[in-house]
């Protein structure tokens, strides 16, 4: 039987993660969000195990059962430019390499997953064995679009990205940032008139997106997709555990040497992963910033000017 819409809560986390970035009207969402996710139970015929919690920064997890008993996900998630299509995304892949697609209700906001094990990160391995199993998953995810899809080109993404940094020039120097966030700016315009290739990439690909699986080692999870070139993806991926590699003897060392690996395990052209790695580092931590989180902002343009 589904539960009352009283028997879900919110996590603290999805809570800030959807205030942070809707302000008033994530508030309206997250009250209406149990009335809208118990219909949904009820409709669907599955069965409340639990909430996840602390779950995710946008979505409301949930761990249920089908009416064959078997287990699954439930995911009730904020329906944004970056998450609208990541039903199609998971639907080509068909598993292979990513969580398996069960149904879903896009419009609203609504995925049914195959259930992995949501306590067991890649980033529960070492850094090392992590890298090499992340580089192994992004190869089989990294697979030519569909006909017709409708997924955002990277210099899209880009382009609206740049604009808005355009216009953080004055939050930079809060943070002595302002020549970062220049050379940034004009890494990636080189980068976009530069880039002709057209490959799915996972969008927001990182140590705690991966997961473990019974039917596979490790699966993806959460993509944002886009598509455009593998560096842009592996960027992302560049920056994980950003914090041991500021510890190192010799930081800017550690980072060259992680970029260096990275573009030899996926055969990625070396000085176009330091670019897109350079202006994602500075976009996240002019966004972390912008929301009011100097700690993380700073652990960000720290990377970045290691690169």
């Amino acid at each position: 039987m589904a539960p009352a819409a009283g028997q879900l809560t919110i996590p603290d986390r999805l809570r800030q993660g959807v205030t942070a970035r809707q302000g008033a009207a994530g508030e309206r969402w997250l009250a209406a969000l149990p009335d809208r996710v118990a219909r949904h139970l009820e409709q669907r015929r599955l069965t409340l195990d639990r909430v996840a919690d602390p779950g995710g920064r946008l979505s409301l997890i949930c761990l249920v059962r089908r009416d064959d008993t078997s287990p699954a996900v439930l995911k009730a998630g904020l329906v944004t430019p970056e998450t609208a299509q990541e039903h199609a995304a998971l639907a080509h892949w068909a598993g292979r390499g990513a969580v398996l697609l069960l149904d879903a209700d896009p419009a609203e906001g609504f995925l049914l997953l195959e259930r992995l094990h949501g306590d067991i990160p890649l980033r529960s391995l070492t850094e090392a064995k992590a890298m090499l199993e992340a580089t192994s998953l992004l190869r089989r995810l990294w697979t030519a679009p569909p006909a017709g899809h409708r997924f955002t080109p990277v210099s899209e993404q880009v382009a609206q990205r740049s604009a808005w940094l355009g216009e953080q020039r004055s939050t930079a120097d809060r943070l002595d940032a302002r020549q970062l966030l220049d050379e940034a700016l004009e890494v990636a315009a080189g980068l976009v008139d530069s880039g002709d290739e057209q490959v799915l990439l996972h969008g927001d690909f990182h140590h705690g997106n991966v997961l473990a699986a019974d039917r596979a080692p490790w699966l993806a999870i959460d993509p944002q997709p886009l598509v455009g070139e593998r560096a842009y993806d592996l960027a992302w991926l560049a920056q994980d555990r950003k914090e041991t590699l500021a510890a190192a003897p010799s930081p800017q060392g550690a980072v060259r040497r992680r970029l260096q690996q990275l573009s030899e395990a996926v055969e990625v052209d070396a000085d176009r992963l330091r670019g897109w790695t350079l202006f994602r580092a500075v976009a996240a931590g002019l966004t972390a910033l912008a929301t009011g989180d100097r700690a993380g902002a700073e652990r960000y343009l720290e990377f970045a000017g290691a690169l």
